[in-house]
């Protein structure tokens, strides 16, 4: 499956919740953590593959995590950290975050959990719920630190090509306008 990238209108809408957990659901997880890992993310919201379904899927390192109409119960501290994003591939910029966060939701089982996420956990569970409020990281970033990731230096680091935020969505639209 091709995740949607910026410009397509489900990027911008509200989810609904997902009453049951079914076989439909379940291949919607299996497709979206087979997309995240092909597109080397670290989490996949549903509307970024066309579906408006509160689920969400991660893996920071510790394996896949599901979390079905999640909603972040409590947040503590805040940091400010670099972040991208699937639907707005190479566009990279500081969004501040909470830096402990509980998360009430159900897993494929159906079950309720509550889930404490500290750091970049915190972070990714932050960024794939506001997909499913119609937010995209670059609605909280700090417009000042968008850069674009052009190749790596000889330590792999990006090289970074500074731009705006009004430029950067330019390039998405124009780059949807000759995908159609």
């Amino acid at each position: 499956m091709e995740i949607l990238l910026y410009g397509e209108p489900i990027l911008k809408q509200r989810c609904h919740p997902v009453p049951r957990v079914t076989p439909k659901v379940r291949a919607l997880v299996s497709n979206m953590a087979e997309a995240m890992r092909q597109a080397h993310g670290l989490g996949l919201a549903a509307p970024q593959l066309g579906e408006p379904s509160c689920v969400v899927v991660y893996d920071v390192g510790q394996g896949l995590v599901v979390l079905i109409n999640p909603v972040i119960a409590s947040q503590e501290d805040v940091k400010i950290m670099e972040e991208g994003c699937l639907s707005l591939p190479n566009l990279h910029g500081e969004v501040a975050r909470a830096a402990t966060i509980s998360v009430q939701a159900r897993n494929l089982q159906g079950r309720r959990i509550l889930r404490t996420a500290q750091g970049l956990e915190a972070r990714v569970i932050q960024h794939e719920c506001d997909h499913l409020e119609g937010t995209l990281f670059i609605d909280r970033v700090r417009p000042d630190t968008l850069y674009w990731a052009v190749g790596e230096d000889e330590n792999g680091e990006p090289y970074r090509q500074p731009t705006t935020l009004q430029a950067a969505v330019r390039v998405f639209e124009s780059r949807r306008g000759k995908s159609r």
